[in-house]
């Protein structure tokens, strides 16, 4: 992401202004360009990177099994090594990567756009930005199609983000306002989703006791009762459809290409039109808590104290009841017999939560400087973002698909985060070797180039 110029940015230790407005960023006129390495802002690069590497915790399953796995991972001991490890990813990081992640691309175009003031030749900031984006839309459609990555989010990001630069000068109480209103909106579409389940389960149930008192169905009774029957069965994995998902991602390129082909369109349809509330809502808080100081090291060591008590305080548990109580139940038909309100309703409010006690922990960690090397390196691996994401879609796929290593379902649950472990090791290696002596990443590199049409320097010994 880029960053500005005209804010303090070299950040070791905390500072008395508290907090960023967007009038205070008001820079002369001088032709676009990617920032430069010694005006970023190192707390916001080390915290996309941690960000970013933490995605791979989520999406390493969907890169590595079926997800019949799940079931039986639920329905089996609480004490086995698999069921421990996917309660422990659900309840610490479920969401929370990719909320951090959403959270880091808000203030990121506000960084963006606000160290940038319109050419007089004509060339406007948005002219830019919104090439940025059209670009970014095009790497997410590699990405899955490419790639083959079917939980891409650089196509949904380069969409929604669209959305973004209208309020780049908002100020930031109306930031928060828009953003969890728009939280709201969609936890209160699942809701509503729910209630339409409940419905439809209370017409089975009418149709049943008909049935057992020996009264003719009518027309709309059988449609009920046949609506509910398919929910209970898509509720359960289809053991031919398991074989042959596992048989197709075995298979070499074209076939894995083929099969993952309509999934990956109706993920990115779907994605769409539900991340305009999940996505943007998180951005829209990345930009308020970006002018708040939050993520630039501009608040005290008791205000991320406290906020990391308060998000762990309250996060952790409401993770832990939202695992335990509707993840973990494979009953569903019984679950939604016995809850009104669905626990996922919960999982904004446990995401939010859990990215400020994310952020506040490496914030304090930071400022403590027990670990700086680990501090470092998870700031390179986020000045490289997109190319450690598009990466990880690289080796994921290579390793577990046919037409690479070939280990698609032959690793246990738990056994999948060795794969995750081997990986982040790799990318805060390659990161820091990488930015010794080139100013981006590669795909960095390239979207700044296709974004300014110009081919920027990538050697450092080319810095003026």
């Amino acid at each position: 992401m880029d960053t500005i110029s005209t804010i303090p940015v070299n950040i070791a230790t905390p500072v008395n202004l508290r907090s960023l407005d967007p009038k205070d960023f008001v820079p002369i006129y001088e032709k676009p360009k990617p920032v430069q390495k010694a005006d970023r802002i190192q707390t916001v690069d080390m915290i996309r990177g941690f960000a970013l590497l933490g995605i791979l915790l989520m999406n390493i399953p969907v890169f590595g099994i079926d997800w019949s796995m799940f079931r039986a991972i639920l329905e089996g001991s609480k004490t086995n090594p698999d069921y421990i490890t996917l309660a422990t990813i659900f309840t610490f990081f479920d969401g929370t990567m990719r909320g951090l992640f959403s959270m880091l691309f808000g203030a990121g175009m506000v960084l963006f756009t606000l160290n940038k003031k319109d050419s007089p030749t004509g060339v406007t900031v948005s002219d830019f930005y919104y090439r940025r984006l059209l670009w970014l839309v095009l790497f997410g459609v590699i990405n899955a199609y490419v790639f083959l990555w079917q939980g891409d989010i650089l196509f949904y990001y380069g969409i929604i983000g669209m959305v973004l630069y209208p309020f780049r000068n908002t100020k930031p109480k109306w930031l928060l306002v828009i953003g969890f209103s728009l939280l709201t909106i969609g936890t209160l579409k699942q809701i509503s989703w729910y209630g339409e389940t409940r419905e439809k389960r209370a017409a089975y149930k009418e149709a049943i006791a008909a049935e057992k008192a020996k009264k003719p169905l009518t027309d709309k009774q059988k449609e009920a009762k046949g609506a509910w029957l398919e929910i209970e069965k898509n509720q359960k994995p289809d053991p031919e459809i398991t074989q042959t998902n596992i048989r197709k991602m075995h298979g070499d390129y074209g076939t894995v290409f083929a099969h993952l082909l309509p999934r990956n369109s109706d993920n990115e349809t779907w994605g769409v039109y539900h991340g305009l509330y999940d996505m943007a809502g998180m951005m829209f808080l990345g930009m308020a808590l970006l002018f708040l100081g939050f993520f630039s090291n501009k608040l005290s060591t008791n205000t991320y104290s406290l906020s990391l008590l308060f998000g762990y305080g309250l996060g952790i548990p409401i993770g832990w009841i939202f695992f335990s109580r509707g993840i973990a139940n494979t009953n569903f038909t019984a679950y939604v017999d016995a809850f009104r309100v669905p626990h996922w309703a919960l999982y904004d409010v446990r995401r939010v939560l859990l990215c400020l006690g994310h952020a506040s922990l490496l914030m304090l960690i930071y400022r403590s400087r027990i670990v700086p090397w680990l501090m470092k390196g998870l700031s390179n691996v986020g000045q490289m973002a997109f190319t450690n994401y598009l990466m990880q879609s690289i080796i994921c796929s290579f390793f577990f698909f046919g037409y690479g290593l070939d280990n698609y379902n032959n690793l246990r649950f738990y056994q999948l985060y060795y794969v995750v472990g081997a990986v982040w090791i790799f990318q805060l290696i390659f990161s820091a070797i990488w930015l010794q002596f080139f100013r981006f990443g590669p795909f960095e590199w390239l979207w700044r180039s296709v974004t300014y049409w110009k081919a920027q320097p990538m050697r450092i010994r080319q810095n003026v």
